[in-house]
């Protein structure tokens, strides 16, 4: 039974931007995929296994409670959790989670953890603040850090990564390149007390667009593809198409001469029209402000407006003109309007607009959206 409203996710569409950053880097450079934030609103679980089937070689998420989802969902390629805090060590290492670890008391936490469970070599992740800001030891933290590992570990640092902030951005060129520099700078001296060499990964999205074949040295070992993967742009005339499709179907039209529309009278009627309602409201991500004729949704091969305010469960269109009838499927975003379209009615970026879909709409993987 195809149950809707549901986000329709194109595996054809998938697969060509996995290909697309594939072929900009070394075929030696491992690829991790981002599926933090329910893969972006996407649906985790589904794409986890997509990737997976793809040779994709690591995931990451934010938080412990997503890898556990996932592990349970089946999913067994590594996962790294970039924000583990301090106290999930029991779960991560139950599902074979790996943290990023961000400062040296988490460090030596996570340390003392698997030491207290007879454990050894089990795998971690060094995060370097290298001019973001936002966490990581930072240049004035490697002395402590290279003691601490000088002292000798139970665990494995499986990577140094590091986050660039503007990679998108040319205007900040001279900075990711600062940034970089001062990545390979720590990294190197990490490395010269373990005795071995972790993988090391800065780039991500954007990063790989702008920087993977322009300065290969800048891929190390692993990238990391996020917003990128989902076929949402952040540079100009990428070569990447949106994976997915948020759809419903029209569940009751009225023919109008005159009168008001929804709540608080917005929408008023002065022809003769018909308005369509769709099952589809801000409980589920529509966004309210895109009410009132603020957007148009695909519907019959034409761009419908929104008429009134958008209700917590439902949406009316204003279709005269189109020869709708019950039962339609409309598209709130896809390939036309885009998730992007919506992002700029509402001076928003395309990520608020996925990661803002609700559980209560089904996730379905498709062959493709056209």
């Amino acid at each position: 039974m195809e149950n809707y409203p549901r986000l329709e996710l194109s595996h054809k569409n998938i697969l060509y931007n996995l290909n697309h950053f594939r072929s900009k880097l070394k075929p030696s450079v491992k690829m991790l995929v981002l599926v933090k934030a329910n893969a972006y609103g996407h649906g985790a679980e589904i794409l986890g296994r997509v990737c997976e089937d793809a040779g994709v070689d690591y995931l990451g998420v934010a938080f412990p409670n997503e890898g556990i989802a996932l592990r349970r969902s089946g999913v067994r390629l590594p996962i790294m959790v970039l924000t583990p805090g301090t106290e999930c060590f029991k779960e991560m290492v139950d599902y074979h989670l790996e943290p990023g670890l961000p400062d040296i008391r988490a460090l030596r936490l996570f340390d003392e953890y698997i030491a207290s469970r007879g454990m050894k070599d089990y795998p971690c992740h060094i995060k370097i603040d290298s001019g973001m800001h936002r966490v990581g030891f930072m240049e004035h933290d490697l002395q402590e850090l290279v003691a601490f590992l000088k002292a000798g570990t139970v665990l494995r640092i499986e990577s140094l990564y590091s986050h660039l902030a503007t990679a998108d951005d040319p205007t900040f060129d001279a900075f990711t390149f600062e940034q970089a520099a001062l990545f390979n700078k720590i990294s190197e001296q990490v490395m010269t007390v373990l005795g071995y060499r972790p993988m090391r990964h800065l780039l991500n999205s954007s990063g790989i667009e702008r920087f993977a074949e322009r300065c290969p040295d800048m891929q190390y070992d692993m990238v990391r593809l996020g917003i990128g993967f989902y076929g949402l742009q952040v540079l100009p005339d990428q070569d990447i198409r949106p994976i997915a499709a948020l759809r419903t179907k029209i569940c009751q039209i009225k023919h109008l001469a005159d009168g008001t529309v929804g709540y608080s009278r917005r929408g008023v009627i002065r022809r003769q029209s018909m308005i369509a309602t769709i099952p589809l409201g801000y409980a589920d991500g529509l966004n309210r402000h895109l009410g009132c004729g603020r957007a148009r949704f695909m519907l019959r091969g034409q761009l419908v407006p929104t008429i009134g305010n958008i209700c917590m469960d439902a949406c009316m269109l204003d279709v005269t003109g189109v020869d709708a009838r019950e039962g339609d499927i409309v598209t709130i975003f896809g390939l036309q309007p885009r998730a992007e379209d919506l992002a700029d009615i509402l001076d928003t970026i395309p990520y608020e607009i996925i990661t803002s879909i609700s559980q209560r709409v089904n996730r379905v993987l498709v062959d493709d959206i056209d």
